[in-house]
């Protein structure tokens, strides 16, 4: 099985990027295959709106999204880290969720994946459980299957991470649980 974790900061090396690394570590030490995708280092421009993935089945917008797009479709569960910025999540990450419109296109290519969200801001309680609901609303549009941490909505973090031990316990257990809910697919 395949778990795909996406880094939603345009920050290279920033909280988020370190939460995805927590995330593969502990896939691959429960003997999953994982995979990321970091916006940091990725150009995804804005959807169009033009129609052409209806009509042609494909984007015409040349840039990393068919990348993307094929790491998606191949993973078993996906996991979103996200910052919280003014609010809600970054418009780079927005762009991903409106060009991944192609997917549900091609027969809900995402249903059924196990998908999770981690959400970090400057400090406690600014805006983590409502973006977390934001992605989640994009999940829910894939027909994906959602899992929280058992307590919360997922991973809540604060900055920085490293020092965040309570946050990056909701992180570590937000991982466990997507495991889990995978294994019973095995």
């Amino acid at each position: 099985m395949k778990l795909l974790a996406i880094s939603g900061s345009p920050r290279k090396d920033g909280n988020c990027e370190k939460m995805v690394k927590t995330v593969l570590e502990l896939a691959e030490k429960r003997g999953f295959e994982s995979d990321s995708i970091l916006l940091s280092s990725t150009d995804v421009a804005p959807c169009r709106a033009c129609g052409a993935c209806r009509e042609k089945g494909a984007c015409v917008l040349e840039d990393d999204m068919e990348g993307i797009c094929g790491k998606l479709e191949a993973a078993d569960g996906i996991i979103v880290a996200t910052p919280v910025y003014m609010g809600n999540y970054p418009a780079q990450l927005k762009a991903l969720f409106d060009r991944s419109v192609l997917l549900r296109r091609k027969g809900f290519a995402l249903k059924n994946k196990v998908g999770a969200v981690l959400s970090v801001g400057g400090s406690r309680n600014v805006g983590q459980e409502k973006t977390i609901q934001s992605v989640q609303d994009w999940m829910h549009i894939h027909s994906m299957i959602i899992v929280g941490d058992g307590a919360h909505f997922g991973g809540i973090t604060h900055n920085p991470v490293e020092t965040d031990e309570l946050g990056m316990k909701t992180v570590r257990d937000t991982v466990e649980n997507v495991c889990g809910v995978l294994e019973l697919f095995r």
